[in-house]
């Protein structure tokens, strides 16, 4: 069973400012749960919704199956946003929705090996008929990739002493299983470090995660795709759960929504030096008491929301 808590939910649909006749896209449909209550308000509109995972796509089926009609799976990677978008005939959206966590199912099903908490086969492909898995990022890249992955996508700060490891190790034989590998990881974090900042394989996991599906390349088309495709008044939603995606979605919402450098005493600002966005949460929304009890993977997660003022 595809069992997922929708975090920020609430938060999230609100706003996006839903228009009964509004066409809608969730750009990670995961357990479907911000698809569904989309869906629930549309009356004339529709949502499109995108995923690459086969079991989700099969899960949100199921559960969406009263509102039929009104929604749209697609089985695509969200940089494809606007090709996939036009080949469905549209071409102007009124809300797009990102929320860039893992789907628990994925995390928990041990089979996927996204999870440094159950032994499976190295994978982490969030589409399965993708080439390049875990296996071959960590018994295949070289030394110094493995150092920049982990600096970079993890910030983990014993980079070079986890990748020496690795790279001793699979001299002897491949690395196969999540737990070998959490072993290395262990084996090269000093013991006081260990045991403070969570899990220590959480930040190596990450950074070959987004390595894996290339993340945050993906990310930084789909978001710039994802402006240009709303329509005036349409907002943009997005949930992200570390710095690096926040820092990505923050940067790309401030460059539309900045005024350009005006000339001193201007009395008022000529239409076309006006930003193209404005920002609704001038602040990320992060999640409350009450969420954090129920979901403790709602910790990490920011949502950032703006809305389109004019055509780019």
């Amino acid at each position: 069973m595809f069992e997922h808590e929708t975090v920020l939910k609430w938060e999230s649909i609100e706003g996006l400012a839903i228009k009964p006749d509004g066409i809608y896209v969730d750009c990670t449909l995961g357990g479907a749960g911000h698809s569904e209550e989309i869906v629930k308000q549309l009356t004339t509109g529709h949502l499109y919704a995108f995923d690459q995972d086969d079991v989700a796509l099969a899960h949100a089926a199921e559960r969406l199956a009263a509102y039929e009609g009104r929604f749209t799976l697609i089985k695509s990677n969200f940089a494809y946003l606007k090709e996939q978008l036009a080949a469905h005939g549209v071409e102007k959206v009124d809300g797009i929705l990102f929320d860039l966590g893992v789907s628990s199912p994925q995390l928990d099903e041990g089979e996927r090996g996204f999870s440094y908490n159950h032994d499976a086969r190295l994978d982490m492909r969030m589409d399965q008929s993708s080439p390049l898995s875990a296996y071959e990022v960590v018994n295949e890249w070289s030394y110094n990739d493995l150092v920049r992955i982990f600096f970079t996508y993890g910030e983990e700060k014993f980079s070079k002493q986890i990748a020496r490891k690795i790279e001793k190790a699979r001299e002897e034989r491949p690395i196969e299983t999540t737990f070998e590998l959490v072993e290395l990881i262990k084996d090269a974090i000093p013991a006081p470090a260990r045991r403070k900042g969570g899990h220590p394989a959480k930040r190596t996991f990450q950074a070959i995660r987004i390595a894996v599906n290339d993340e945050l390349n993906v990310f930084d088309r789909a978001v710039h795709q994802a402006i240009d495709l709303l329509r005036v008044g349409g907002r943009l939603c997005v949930i992200t759960f570390h710095s690096l995606e926040d820092r990505m979605c923050k940067q790309a919402i401030k460059e539309k929504s900045s005024l350009p450098e005006l000339p001193p005493g201007l009395p008022m600002i000529p239409v076309e030096m006006e930003p193209e966005l404005k920002l609704i949460t001038r602040k990320p929304i992060t999640a409350g008491v009450e969420e954090l009890d129920d979901n403790r993977r709602a910790r990490s997660a920011k949502l950032r929301v703006a809305e389109k003022m004019k055509e780019s």
